[in-house]
């Protein structure tokens, strides 16, 4: 059990990298964000970490070829998700200040929706490796995940209110550029999924 639980809270923090890199990115972005709202956008994050692997699993135990065919579409997704989220924010930027509004404009409910799909997808494939384990053991293991996502991704928010306090104008620029950033990073990482 100790290494179960060893092995998929490793598993977690990899692939919670991406939810913690946009987790900055909205910490940035909201600086006077409070409490409830952080562990909302973590514990969103935490949510699709959780669901994906499942999905993954269910998947590979009865759609198997339809799922192979749309798995390399994953990191296009992904891409195009998190450009379009990270572009309207820059372009939203220029509609501010730097006043207080916009240490109080955050992500909106569908955006850290998108977000949270789109840093996720990874953890789709996960499905593959715990497809031999029994139902009880994938959740377990897609529980330990989605709790190592939720911690690191608050860990995320203070780092990003902490730089977002400091660069209170460029907040919005900083926040979208670290979202393409990161759909870019994924895209390549998977070879472009082609």
């Amino acid at each position: 059990m100790a290494a179960f639980l060893v092995t998929y809270s490793l598993l977690g923090a990899g692939l919670a990298m991406d939810a913690f890199s946009v987790s900055i990115a909205n910490g940035i972005r909201e600086s006077a964000m409070g409490n409830v709202r952080k562990c909302l956008i973590a514990g969103t994050y935490a949510f699709f970490q959780i669901l994906m692997p499942l999905v993954g699993w269910i998947c590979v135990r009865t759609v198997v070829t339809l799922f192979s065919d749309i798995q390399r579409f994953v990191p296009v997704i992904a891409l195009i998700l998190l450009v379009f989220i990270g572009v309207r924010m820059i372009a939203e930027s220029f509609g501010h200040h730097g006043d207080e509004h916009d240490m109080k404009c955050g992500v909106g409910g569908a955006e850290l929706l998108l977000q949270g799909m789109a840093t996720s997808l990874d953890a789709l494939s996960i499905g593959f490796t715990i497809e031999d384990l029994g139902f009880d053991s994938a959740l377990l293991a897609s529980l330990i995940i989605g709790a190592v996502t939720f911690v690191i991704c608050l860990i995320g928010l203070a780092i990003g209110r902490t730089v977002g306090m400091r660069l209170t104008r460029y907040s919005d620029v900083a926040g979208g550029i670290i979202l393409i950033l990161v759909g870019i990073e994924i895209f390549l990482k998977t070879k472009g999924g082609f």
